[in-house]
């Protein structure tokens, strides 16, 4: 997918507008507010302990009564309180993102009501905005919201996608929103520093994608042309390297790679179980009932049933954010330290074990071989060289990964790498484009077009 066009990186003249930058990721969520003459800034969201602006993209519904319509939502930090503290039963939904562009995913059932995708994702974009707390009372001025350039699954539907932004976003009264690639927002913002001419390849790394933006800047004066040469995606990201340290350490307790009786053949358990446990989009989509009353079956079959028990009772539970959270620290110090301790107790399941940096780059080095060639197949298609990047722009939470910046000290030396606001840089830089004149050079196609 090539883009070509100029726009000017410069504050418009329509003094007063306001303009809000939406940068809804897989894993958390940012929102930032542009006005002309003021300093960009990120919403704000409070709850009963602290202060963020970041809002995580989960969602927790707790069932009050037996009733199917007594049933309460929340998000962000509020979603996660809940989760851990109910005395209720609850559903706990994370990495939303990752269904959006999926024709598979048309309904799931929660405490017997039945939801589509873009139910879920307007209930999440209703909470963020109360969350707010008026922040964003008024969402009547420009909305820009960013997408990736590659959606998330074997065989991602635009279109679908499109139509599941558009009326989620219509649900909370947002009617006209705007598209723009989520690198390209992280490009505008980190325009602003920019002293001289420059090529700029912004690589930005989420949870459900890695997308990659080549931007020519040229400064005039006290403004600044941009001229986008091209972009790529691939769906690789967080939530793929979770899943690698997933299926090293916790699946093989959970009856992964074991054997049930089937008659009087012995049969590998099916793999599709392990497989959707181990990833976080589709893990809290295993505790259905018809595929409890499957596990339960297995399990009764099994010829390691200690392990399969353990799998359902998890399931069954809703462990997911437990999982979650223990593999999202172990690979955050593998960023800092060659060796950790990871650690997990969920029930019955004791977990304590060793994990060093090079295991855990082993895991993923079919994940870290993809996002290099989607780099390389960008410069090739767009014949730029590596010596004609001036400048290399990383953002998103898998930046901090060694293997992964070392795909980019490789290519252009630690002296051409830049970060900075690694989590806000994309809404706050979403939000500014809003501001221009002319926004059209910076939205990318429409998802639903």
């Amino acid at each position: 997918m090539s883009t070509r066009g100029t726009s000017t990186v410069a504050r418009p003249t329509m003094r007063g507008r306001t303009s809000i930058g939406i940068d809804f990721g897989t894993t958390n969520t940012v929102v930032a507010v542009a006005k002309h003459g003021e300093a960009v800034r990120a919403v704000t969201f409070q709850d009963d302990w602290e202060q963020s602006e970041i809002y995580r993209s989960v969602l927790c519904f707790e069932q009050l009564a037996a009733s199917r319509f007594d049933v309460e939502a929340s998000a962000g930090m509020k979603a996660i309180r809940a989760y851990l503290t109910s005395a209720h039963e609850t559903r706990f939904i994370q990495s939303l993102k990752s269904h959006v562009a999926s024709a598979i995913f048309d309904e799931t059932r929660i405490f017997g009501r039945g939801y589509k995708f873009e139910d879920l994702l307007s209930t999440f974009f209703r909470l963020l905005v109360r969350d707010a707390n008026g922040q964003l009372a008024d969402l009547g001025g420009p909305i820009v919201s960013g997408r990736p350039v590659a959606f998330a699954g074997a065989a991602p539907d635009e279109a679908l996608a499109g139509h599941r932004y558009g009326e989620a976003y219509r649900r909370i009264g947002v009617r006209d929103p705007v598209y723009a690639y989520e690198p390209v927002g992280a490009a505008y913002y980190y325009a602003q520093r920019l002293k001289s001419d420059a090529l700029v390849l912004v690589c930005d790394f989420g949870g459900g994608t890695s997308d990659f933006s080549l931007i020519r800047f040229e400064r005039r004066g006290t403004r600044i042309s941009a001229t986008p040469i091209g972009h790529a995606g691939v769906a690789v990201a967080g939530d793929n390297f979770d899943y690698r340290i997933i299926d090293a350490v916790v699946s093989p307790l959970l009856g992964k790679g074991t054997q049930f009786k089937s008659f009087d053949k012995i049969l590998p358990i099916p793999q599709h179980y392990h497989a959707s446990f181990a990833r976080w989009h589709q893990l809290a989509m295993l505790k259905t009932p018809e595929h409890i009353r499957e596990l339960e079956s297995l399990q009764r079959t099994s010829l390691s049933r200690d392990k399969i028990a353990k799998f359902v009772e998890i399931i069954r539970n809703d462990r997911g954010f437990n999982i979650y959270r223990a593999v999202s620290e172990a690979k955050v110090r593998l960023s800092s330290v060659p060796t950790t301790n990871f650690v997990l107790g969920l029930g019955e399941l004791h977990i304590e074990q060793e994990i060093s940096r090079q295991d855990f780059e082993r895991w993923i080095a079919d994940d870290i071989a993809r996002i290099e060639q989607t780099v390389d197949q960008l410069l090739q298609r767009e014949s730029v060289s590596v010596d004609e990047i001036d400048s290399v722009f990383l953002t998103g939470g898998s930046s901090f990964i060694p293997a992964v910046r070392s795909v980019f000290e490789t290519r252009f030396g630690t002296d051409r790498l830049a970060d900075g606001e690694n989590f806000q840089s994309v809404a706050f830089g979403l939000a500014l484009i809003g501001l221009e004149d002319d926004v059209g050079p910076w939205l990318a196609q429409s998802p639903s077009s």
